[in-house]
């Protein structure tokens, strides 16, 4: 596929820059930095965890847990696994 950018100049010299750094070309850079981004499927299941924290739980102790904890929980539970 072609894509055609209007990009600033400064992002334009940055992808060159990174691009040799790397020994590679801009499009192969892009290309990886494309393959990084999450799926639609990923961006859908993030949209529980950033929920988190909007609601009353019910229960008083789940507020002073960590968020990285919380999103743990979550993620097993969507594995179907106990928590």
């Amino acid at each position: 596929m072609t894509v055609t950018l209007e990009l600033p100049a400064e992002a334009q010299a940055r992808l060159e820059a990174e691009a040799t750094r790397r020994g590679i070309t801009v499009d192969q850079l892009v290309t990886e930095l494309a393959a990084g981004l999450p799926a639609e499927h990923e961006r859908a299941a993030g949209t529980l965890d950033e929920f988190f924290g909007s609601g009353d739980s019910g229960d008083p102790s789940w507020a002073s847990r960590d968020i990285h904890g919380l999103r743990a929980d979550a993620a097993r539970r969507r594995l179907g696994e106990s928590v």
